[in-house]
């Protein structure tokens, strides 16, 4: 322990052991999620996500994990979530997008797989999508003005801000009944395309992100003001997937 793994599967054994010896029988699930589970991870630079599912009982005895925890972050294992599955069950409606993204790209590492069978209410996702989308616009034009306008700092707030948009987007597939691809560009184009709003200046900005662009300060401030725009077309549409859902749920 020390070195991040070049494989997440490396440490699935003795990570599993660490937990089973700290809470034998109330550890009822540990999965691994976001960029090592879909894909994504780097070495290095990705930090190891994992939830660990607990009974109560489990719970109450949380602070015997401490030293576990803080040995495996040497290993760019980032702090687990600790949940019960009760807690995952009552949450589904306020944390949709989250539990959404989990459920899409997850690994089981060890015990029963806690979302397996759950369901995601279109209504709450559709909230919280709308609620994102609305609170990271404000956000934008907050740290837009922050920036100065100087080039480093609005290229790092396009690029921090496109990676929060990627679980919206997921998201945006799921209500719409699209299949959802694995890769991050697939996932931009095919929510651009489904709901109607320009993809290139999303294109843009994943070049950004990716460090591969060459873009001059002028081209940046276009490529901010366009991408602002777009998402805010987003929002519209969200708000008119906002009607739909209503009538479906009158119909029905």
């Amino acid at each position: 322990m020390g070195k991040a793994p070049e494989e997440p599967e490396k440490i699935f054994s003795q990570i599993t052991e660490d937990y089973r010896n700290i809470f034998g029988d109330d550890l009822l699930s540990i999965i691994l999620y976001g960029s090592g589970a879909s894909g994504h991870y780097v070495p290095g630079k990705s930090d190891l996500n994992f939830l660990v599912v607990l009974t109560d009982k489990g719970m109450g005895d949380l602070e015997k994990a401490m030293d576990t925890v803080t040995r495996w972050r040497k290993s760019r294992v980032a702090v687990p979530l600790f949940m019960t599955k009760e807690y995952i069950c009552s949450s589904l409606d306020a944390y949709p997008i989250e539990f959404l993204d989990m459920d899409l790209n997850h690994l089981l590492v060890y015990g029963k797989d806690v979302f397996e069978g759950i369901e995601i209410h279109p209504g709450h996702l559709r909230l919280q999508v709308e609620r994102e989308l609305k609170g990271k616009i404000i956000n934008l034009r907050k740290r837009f003005l922050e920036t100065e306008g100087k080039e480093k700092p609005l290229r790092d707030l396009i690029r921090v801000s496109l990676t929060a948009f990627l679980s919206s987007f997921k998201a945006l597939l799921y209500l719409l009944g699209r299949n959802i691809p694995r890769e991050r560009r697939d996932i931009i184009t095919a929510a651009a395309q489904a709901v109607g709003v320009d993809g290139v200046v999303f294109m843009k900005c994943m070049d950004i992100r990716e460090g591969v662009d060459k873009f001059s300060r002028t081209e940046l401030l276009d490529i901010y003001k366009d991408y602002v725009n777009e998402i805010d077309q987003l929002c519209r549409r969200v708000d008119e997937m906002k009607v739909a859902l209503e009538e479906v749920k009158d119909a029905q």
